[in-house]
């Protein structure tokens, strides 16, 4: 009996392919990384491209610095170099990294060096890493050089290590995206020799550089830091393979870390050490704001330094969410027994114990009320935590101001006070001063409140309670009234905010999605994209309150933006920015990581993977977190909508070449059985007269001939009727007017049916003074022979066709009526409809004599309709304007010679 192969997981083999897909599309990027400058990170990505010149490969040296060592520029030699691109910065000439002649020319590989570099200002992008992330957009392979100390999320222990702040970052993102990671190692001793032998450094600097950096213990430690993240990185691929090959589970119950960020400037250190601890349980990680309901607002320091750390955590990978709730351990506890938090981390606390005791302690809520999830509490560096600037209240008052006005509010009051104390009671009286500690709260928040509290009881105790004028209490149960007054007054006002906090929030929100609920049902009347571009623009300027324009993605390389009033002029640099996003997909412009010197601010429409447009921004140098999550969301409004009208326009197309191919089916089974029928008349009538012509009479002869001419008229009608429609449908009929009697047209067109109206009397009745018509006379022959054709086909032998006509001051109005069978009801809205050929069986024609006749006769300016007689048979109707008055007479005698 064997053994039971294990099925592989369905799921598994569609990521599998997917992933596997997906990495044999994109650009790969190999990063040389080492522990320290020196190791021969350079060197060794230049020994790789010139081993893989050696196979032709198309390699180009994009920038290489070889900081003045022999052997790294030899190993430049027989390599392609691309010419860099010069800046002036202050005075100076610099050189960068050319990406557009990168772009342009297109290698297989090119190499990139230092990729944590900072580019100088004025070019597109301002770190290095975000050259190297189009370059491989655009399809190109890139080997580069990277550091350790310059990951983003070690490079707070790298300062613990090495007391030196490297700036110069590149996100774990990047080395995410990494096809293959390369560590350039070298034992620590071997590159101090090195160092000191001025194959690192000129000599000075070498000895500045032992003395600070390049310490023993420093590399060691900056050694095993690289090793470990290459080690890290080996154990994700090895558990990806796993993974994709189903071999076995590697864990039963994943890990989530929770991190609590805030404004204070230590909150970096505890992202990177989520980063670290989550990456090392291989888990996914979440970086949590909660803003108390009962909080004085963040100053604008504080606003923009709490923005930097979210971005710099979603920057790491981690899932950024914004709570709200009255107290913060409890709605950080509540949200994470929700989404199964099993570690969260807490910054050391800073601040005195008094404040704990007033306010109480975060940290204490957290770890009593945690519960079997594991707290983890780092402080952050001395040199991070900065004094806060003074908060400002949302309708701009600064707390200084705040604390003036409530010390004006309490004396104000007191003076009403001592008015009414003759009147109202000492209960009475202290009821004035807690209505002004609750408007001090509203207006001005909460410390100004507690200072209009405790001078409450001071102005209370001084001026109404005995003995007066002073500060001394006889009784000590004032001292109870005295607490109570500050207790009460401390609580109304703490409610009074945070009922005014929660009515600005939801103030907020109901703005937003406001917004967004005029925004959609703009959008679902628009018909067109270019419509629906210009609701978005037009809603977004009154949302955002700076000038907005939508850029559709070019059809025909024209790039086109509608704004609020039409059409929007860009220059030249703002159309780069747009066409870049186009491009990328990505934001760029003001307030952005790409182009951040211009003018606006560009953010695509995107619908999946596709970009539908951009929409610009003008005069917004940068946007909050929330502020981009709800840009992101307005734009997507705005993508649905302009996608749903691609897809009508799209749906329309599809809709005219279904009907198109279901006309030229028509068209090919009529004509091909009306072709036949002559053609077979011609062809068996010619065919007697060559075979046998010598025993067929006389007679039958001058038949046969008749036979032919007739076939042969018949078929020539038929190619004439086909390429009138043809000239009517492509715009290539022309009217070219006489004026012309219309007896002579009605004449002409009998002449021309006399054979086919024979047996059939034709009547024709003409109103008296019947004035010239301004027509074209053969096209209007046309219709009548149509016209006439048609009732002679329709009309048994021996019936009657009556041909009137009459006339008015603005129109002149011409019947043709038959006493054929008429038309059915549902065949007096379709006859006029090409290919259409009416209920009756065993009569030809392919329907395209009615349809020539409505064209012919619009074209006139005029129309045509048809109706059943009464009595039997129907009455084709078509009324043509008179144009201008008919010409005058030639006088006699004028003529020329």
């Amino acid at each position: 009996m064997t053994e039971d192969v294990p099925r592989p997981d369905p799921d598994a083999l569609v990521r599998r392919i997917r992933s596997e897909a997906q990495r044999q599309g994109r650009a790969r990027l190999k990063i040389f990384f080492g522990f320290a400058p020196g190791v021969g990170k350079t060197y060794r990505m230049l020994q790789v491209a010139r081993d893989m010149t050696d196979q032709r490969v198309d390699v180009v040296v994009g920038v290489a610095e070889t900081h003045g060592r022999f052997d790294t520029g030899a190993a430049l030699l027989g390599l392609e170099l691309l010419a860099p691109r010069r800046f002036e910065y202050r005075g100076r000439t610099l050189t960068e990294f050319d990406l557009d002649a990168a772009l342009a020319r297109r290698p297989r590989v090119i190499l990139v060096d230092e990729l944590a570099h900072s580019n100088v200002e004025g070019s597109r992008h301002p770190k290095r890493w975000q050259d190297v992330l189009e370059l491989l957009d655009a399809g190109i392979d890139v080997f580069t050089t990277l550091n350790v100390q310059h990951v983003e999320s070690l490079n707070d222990v790298v300062a613990q290590i090495t007391s030196v702040r490297v700036r110069e970052t590149v996100p774990d993102a990047v080395l995410d995206r990494a096809d293959e990671i390369e560590l350039v190692d070298l034992p620590p001793d071997e590159l101090l020799a090195r160092l000191k032998e001025g194959k690192v450094y000129f000599p000075d600097q070498a000895a500045r550089a032992t003395e600070n950096f390049f310490r023993r213990g420093n590399l060691l430690a900056l050694r095993e830091l690289a090793l470990r993240r290459v080690a890290d990185r080996v154990d994700v691929d090895v558990r990806t393979y796993r993974e994709e090959h189903s071999i076995e589970q590697t864990w039963t119950a994943g890990e989530r870390v929770l991190v609590c960020v805030g404004p204070s400037p230590a909150s970096a250190r505890l992202i990177r050490a989520a980063r670290r601890m989550a990456a090392g349980l291989r888990a996914s990680w979440v970086a949590a704001y909660v803003e108390p309901s009962t909080a004085a607002p963040l100053s604008r320091e504080d606003l923009e330094r709490l923005d930097a750390h979210l971005r710099l955590a979603e920057s790491m990978g981690a899932e950024v969410v914004r709570l709200t709730g009255d107290r913060v351990g409890a709605a950080l506890l509540a949200y994470a027994r929700k989404r199964h938090v099993t570690r969260i981390i807490l910054g050391k606390p800073t601040h005195s114990r008094l404040r704990d005791l007033w306010r109480g302690s975060l940290l204490d809520e957290v770890v009593r009320g945690s519960g079997d999830i594991d707290v983890h509490v780092i402080s952050g560096d001395e040199d991070e935590v900065r004094p806060r600037a003074v908060a400002a209240r949302p309708d701009g008052v600064p707390q200084l101001t705040g604390y003036l006005l409530a010390t004006l509010s309490v004396a104000f009051a007191t003076g009403l006070t001592w008015l009414a104390r003759p009147v109202l009671g000492l209960a009475d009286l202290s009821m004035i001063y807690l209505l002004v500690i609750i408007l001090v709260a509203v207006r001005f928040g909460r410390g100004p409140s507690v200072a209009a509290s405790a001078l409450s009881v001071a102005a209370f105790n001084f001026f109404f309670v005995s003995p007066r004028f002073t500060f001394a209490v006889s009784d000590l149960r004032n001292f109870l009234t005295f607490t109570m007054m500050f207790g009460i007054g401390q609580l109304i006002s703490a409610l009074a905010l945070r009922i005014k906090r929660q009515e600005l929030n939801a103030r907020d929100r109901e703005a937003r999605t406001a917004s967004l609920y005029a925004l959609s049902r703009a959008l679902a009347s628009t018909a067109d994209e270019r419509h629906a571009a210009r609701v978005l623009a037009e809603h977004g300027e009154e949302v955002f309150q700076v000038a907005v324009a939508v850029a559709l993605a070019p059809k025909a390389g024209e790039l086109v933006l509608d704004g609020r009033s039409g059409m929007v002029a860009v220059d030249a640099a703002e159309q780069g920015v747009i066409r870049w996003v186009l491009e990328h997909g990505q934001p760029a412009g003001s307030g952005t990581d790409t182009l951040p010197g211009a003018k606006i601010t560009c953010v695509p429409v995107r619908s999946g993977p596709s970009v539908l447009g951009v929409l610009a921004l003008w005069g917004r140098r940068s946007l909050d977190l929330e502020s981009r999550d709800f840009l992101e969301t307005f734009v997507r409004q705005g993508a649905l909508a302009i996608e749903r009208a691609q897809l009508a326009e799209e749906a329309k197309a599809a809709a005219l070449r279904v009907r198109l191919e279901e006309m030229r089916s028509s068209l090919l089974s009529a004509v091909s059985h009306d072709l036949r029928t002559p053609l077979s008349a011609i062809i068996g009538a010619a065919t007697t007269l060559r075979d046998d012509s010598a025993t067929v009479p006389a007679g039958e002869r001058a038949g046969l001939l008749e036979a032919i001419c007739e076939e042969a008229e018949r078929m020539e009608r038929l190619v004439a009727n086909l390429l009138d429609m043809t000239r009517l449908e492509s715009g290539g009929l022309r009217v070219r007017r006489e004026w012309v009697p219309l007896e002579e047209i009605i004449g002409s067109a009998l002449t021309r049916l006399e054979s086919r109206l024979e047996g059939r009397p034709v009547t024709t009745r003409l109103a008296e003074g019947m004035p010239l018509l301004s027509v074209d006379p053969l096209l209007i022959e046309q219709v009548l022979v149509n016209l006439l054709e048609n009732a002679a086909k329709y009309t048994p032998a021996g019936t009657s066709i009556e041909v009137s006509a009459r006339w008015d001051d603005s129109l002149v109005t011409i019947e043709v009526a038959d006493r054929g069978p008429g038309l059915p009801e549902e065949a007096l809205e379709k006859v006029f409809e090409k290919f259409y050929r009416g209920p009756h069986v065993g009569i030809g024609g392919v329907g395209l004599g009615l349809p020539i006749c409505k064209g012919m006769v619009e074209a006139h300016g005029g129309s045509i309709e048809v109706f059943n007689r009464e009595g039997g048979g129907a009455v084709f109707r078509l009324a043509l304007p008179r144009v201008g008055g008919a010409p005058p007479a030639e006088p006699p005698g004028e003529a020329g010679p």
